[in-house]
């Protein structure tokens, strides 16, 4: 495997190399081989929302050894981490070598690290392929965090928070924020205990100890029944608008584009989900709104994260 004329690289989460694979073709890249899920071209980086992690400045380097592989890496940059699918033994050996990058879970509310993550893998036991810029300040692209078993309904909380992470900008004590498709209310308690004041709208019933929140209040109602220009004239506009709701994603398209329209919402976050096949034209449209963040996080599951604001 000639690593020298890779121009890019993309990892996939494990079980979305197909989602992966079909965007790059959709926008003209061509992936010359896999190396596990980490997806080689030779074409220039583009943006990808099926990635977990781009590698954007991908570097083929010629190694004699574990010491020299980790001499060559601190001498690109600081701080690295592995993708090994193979060698695996070998590529740890040359990580043990390098400074020390830690990996303990995020407590939140806090943003993603901010100092640049290299990421390097064996493609052969003597050839390794490193890039000092990637896309993801997190390893290999996945967040972990410190985890509240007590408090939320649902693990549902984690993708907002990851979200939030990354776009190092969350919901601030006082904002007012709108949970459409709220039930079971995992995303009502994260915002709730921010500080925030949630309405949580649902046709479904929330958690009995989520709804019964001091700054928590309950609409049982379609979300899709809220006029978001009514809402602005009489409710005002919101801080949030958040959505996980189980919609087509072109019904809540439509959505968006009409709180976006109204100015009724100052930031926009909401879950894509897909049942059965994945709709990338869906995605692509949604893409197509001036200042839309696209990101299938890593505690996503057949879903991309789509941000809108001023972040």
């Amino acid at each position: 495997m000639n690593g020298g004329a890779f121009r890019s690289a993309y990892l996939a989460a494990a079980g979305y190399e197909t989602q992966l694979a079909v965007e790059l073709t959709r926008r003209g890249v061509s992936v010359a081989c896999w190396h596990g899920r980490l997806a080689l071209s030779e074409d220039a980086p583009t943006a990808s929302a099926w990635a977990l992690n781009i590698w954007r400045d991908p570097r083929a380097i010629p190694i004699r050894s574990i010491a020299d592989g980790a001499a060559k890496l601190r001498a690109l940059q600081r701080n690295w981490w592995p993708y090994a699918p193979l060698y695996y033994r070998r590529a740890m050996l040359i990580a043990k070598r390098l400074p020390y990058v830690s990996a303990k879970p995020l407590v939140f509310p806090g943003s993603a690290p901010e100092a640049p993550l290299g990421s390097f893998t064996l493609l052969a036991p003597d050839l390794v392929l490193a890039s000092p810029d990637c896309s993801s300040p997190f390893p290999n692209g996945e967040a972990r965090f410190v985890e509240d078993r007590a408090g939320p309904p649902s693990r549902a909380y984690l993708k907002l928070w990851e979200a939030f992470a990354l776009l190092r900008r969350w919901p601030q004590p006082g904002e007012t924020c709108l949970d459409l498709g709220a039930s079971p209310g995992g995303w009502t308690w994260a915002l709730a205990s921010l500080g925030a004041r949630v309405i949580a709208v649902d046709k479904a019933p929330l958690n009995p100890r989520i709804a019964l929140l001091p700054n928590v209040t309950v609409r049982q109602e379609s979300a899709f029944a809220l006029d978001p220009l009514r809402w602005r004239e009489t409710q005002g506009v919101v801080d949030w608008l958040c959505s996980d709701v189980v919609a087509y994603p072109r019904r809540l398209l439509r959505l968006v584009r009409a709180w976006i329209a109204a100015g009724a919402a100052k930031h926009v976050l909401c879950t894509v989900k897909f049942q059965g096949e994945t709709d990338h034209d869906a995605l692509d449209a949604f893409a197509q709104i001036p200042g839309a963040w696209l990101r299938h996080l890593s505690h996503n599951k057949h879903e991309v994260m789509v941000a809108w604001g001023s972040f």
